[in-house]
């Protein structure tokens, strides 16, 4: 007799054989293998040990920018020091097999793009970045890393106007990138497959696009550790580490399997 686990998997491999245009949604789950926390599992979420409209909406940062760099500091040391996990190569795996079309993360960390992504919709912005809210001036990370990273070098500050810089992730209290937005909610309704990994589905409006693509008629596989508000109209749900269920879904794939031995073979 075959374990939920694996039922699930060849449930899994069938609806992506079939599927002429699949898409992924990805969430912070995605990331903790990689070292980085999530924000609401228990015991070890952010949000646990921190009120998020006093340390990462926009309006706080406005009042208190240094309450905020204090609170992302050590989140953003994790995640420039992370590495992918096999979650995210596995994915960008079927992306170059092309069984995926494109993907849509809530994260920030850059960690989909370094394994190899190439069509993502970054939601909620990226760490790699930063902006001066008073004069629109944008930074690379390197002219403001030491300042995000190092506590006791200051803030980083605007070389033209002096103004404090805000990172380009999306903070409470702020709009969506609207071209971003617009460019997803496309891949959403255009999707018959949409495979939902680490993501809570808690964070609007980002978490309504899996819910867009269902009821315009796509398949939905969501992969996460704790149960979802869609799981009850999902195809196949599997409540595990997405770090271990997605490259045992790869791996069942035989285009995937044959890019991942080419590579094995260049290294």
């Amino acid at each position: 007799m075959q374990s939920s686990e694996e039922q699930f998997i060849g449930a899994t491999v069938r609806l992506f054989r079939r599927a002429r245009h699949a898409v992924a949604f990805t969430g912070a789950g995605m990331s903790t293998a990689s070292g980085i926390p999530d924000f609401r599992s228990h015991g070890t979420g952010l949000w646990e040990r921190a009120d998020p409209m006093e340390v990462a909406s926009l309006a706080s940062f406005r009042r208190k920018p240094e309450a905020f760099y204090e609170w992302v500091r050590p989140l953003a040391q994790r995640m420039f020091a992370a590495e992918p996990n096999s979650g995210h190569h596995a994915l960008a795996a079927l992306e170059r097999a092309g069984f995926l079309a494109a993907l849509i993360t809530q994260n920030i960390d850059q960690l989909h793009r370094r394994a190899g992504s190439q069509r993502m919709f970054e939601l909620h912005g990226d760490i790699s970045a930063a902006s001066c809210l008073s004069c629109g001036r944008t930074y690379a990370s390197d002219q403001f890393r030491e300042q995000l990273l190092c506590a006791g070098t200051g803030l980083p500050t605007c070389a033209q106007c002096r103004s404090v810089l805000k990172p380009d992730v999306i903070l409470f209290g702020e709009i969506l990138p609207e071209k971003t937005m617009r460019e997803a909610q496309q891949a959403a309704l255009r999707c018959d497959l949409m495979l939902v990994a680490g993501s809570s589905l808690q964070v609007f409006p980002a978490a309504d696009l899996p819910a867009m693509a269902h009821r315009n008629g796509a398949a939905l596989i969501i992969i996460n550790r704790e149960e979802t508000q869609l799981d009850h109209a999902a195809n196949v749900v599997l409540h595990a580490d997405v770090a271990e269920a997605l490259p045992a879904i790869a791996a069942r794939l035989p285009a995937v399997r044959a890019v991942h031995t080419r590579e094995t073979k260049v290294t």
